[in-house]
């Protein structure tokens, strides 16, 4: 058999073992073959790469964060017997402090899964803040007297004079009304005026 006539049978057999088959003319003329599928191949199935991933093991990887967190500051209040009453003042300025905390965060697959925190610490404390309310009380002054307050009390007796109080008034004052803390010894009108 010629050799030309072996190649083609050589290769008439591989393409019907893989479902190909080869037409045309036998014999010599210089016929050349072709070739045409008529059979369907059969796919198999391979795994998807999602499947392939799902069963494989997750990663897992630890990550250190640090984030500054500000501290609050408090309120306090406090009474003031020098301030009017009813009058508030701030006496110290509140201001905010600093704490650093540190977490340490669980990654699934790149994405986080758990966060707890290993340490904090405060590296600025918070200023409390201080209003003050006055609690001081308008004096109140007797209105038989004038040119000073002479306070209402059970006593009253010149400052500075031999007087037990409770109260004492710096004088000289007025006797506009009746003197009824007997402060004008003399009765000119004028009481504590030495």
């Amino acid at each position: 058999m010629p050799l030309w006539g072996v190649m083609r049978r050589a290769i008439g057999t591989a393409l019907a073992a893989s479902g190909l088959f080869v037409l045309g003319a036998c014999g010599s003329g210089g016929v050349t073959p072709t070739v045409a599928v008529t059979t369907t191949a059969s796919v198999t199935a391979t795994p998807s790469v999602a499947s392939s991933t799902a069963s494989a093991s997750p990663v897992v990887k630890k990550r250190t964060i640090t984030k500054r967190q500000a501290i609050p500051f408090t309120t306090r209040r406090a009474h003031d017997p020098t301030l009017a009453k009813g009058t508030t003042r701030v006496r110290t300025r509140g201001v905010k402090g600093v704490k650093i905390l540190t977490y340490e965060a669980t990654l699934t697959n790149g994405v986080e899964t758990s966060r707890k925190v290993i340490s904090k610490a405060v590296v600025k404390a918070p200023i409390t803040r201080v209003i003050v309310i006055g609690t001081k009380g308008a004096p109140q002054c007797d209105p038989n007297y004038s040119g000073a307050c002479v306070p209402i009390a059970s006593d009253v007796d010149c400052a500075g004079g031999s007087g037990d109080g409770p109260a004492y008034v710096q004088g000289p004052v007025r006797v506009v009304g009746t003197d009824i803390y007997g402060l004008d010894r003399d009765g000119d009108g004028i009481g504590c005026d030495s």
